[in-house]
């Protein structure tokens, strides 16, 4: 079976230490691929949010 797993942090790095939490805890050869994204907004104030997403794509057992 083919499942996927979303992550989604407002910082770079807080994403990528859940995107390799996660990757610790399949095999290797269930791995099939990552897909990234960044959202950003920009509010009246100049402030921007940004939202730094990921979803895995792996096999199960």
């Amino acid at each position: 079976m083919i499942k996927v797993k979303t992550f989604d942090e407002n910082h770079e790095l807080d994403l990528q230490d859940k995107v390799n939490d996660f990757l610790k805890t399949i095999k290797e050869e269930d791995f099939i691929d990552i897909k990234f994204s960044v959202g950003v907004v920009s509010l009246i104030d100049k402030e921007q949010i940004f939202c730094f997403s990921a979803l895995i794509i792996y096999k199960t057992q």
